[in-house]
């Protein structure tokens, strides 16, 4: 038992990431390929020719990288939430009484 080797595992509480993709950037982007594989069905069996079906998701899809990644680099692991939360803060609050400075 004194001659034990344990493996210690160095990344346990990094978060996720995927070819530069971080945390929740993986799940857009498969949202949105999963968003482009639906419209491609729409598209096709609406009737509209294959090469144009296949340009238009080629296109939609090296857009939809693209911003990603952007977002990806530019917010970084958490920013997009902390950026998003930011914006739901009033700027300032009102009270019309003094009610609610009195106590009870």
């Amino acid at each position: 038992m004194g001659n034990s080797v344990y493996q210690v595992n160095k990344g346990i509480n990094r978060s996720i990431e995927f070819k530069g993709l971080k945390a929740q950037y993986i799940w857009y982007l498969g949202g949105g390929v999963v968003g482009l594989l639906i419209v491609f069905a729409i598209m096709y069996i609406i009737g509209l020719p294959t090469l144009v079906c296949i340009g238009v998701i080629l296109g939609s899809g090296t857009l939809l990288v693209m911003k990603i990644y952007r977002m990806s680099h530019q917010y970084g692991e958490h920013g997009l939430m902390k950026t998003l939360a930011r914006k739901q803060v009033p700027k300032a609050i009102r009270s019309r009484s003094r009610r609610a400075f009195l106590k009870r």
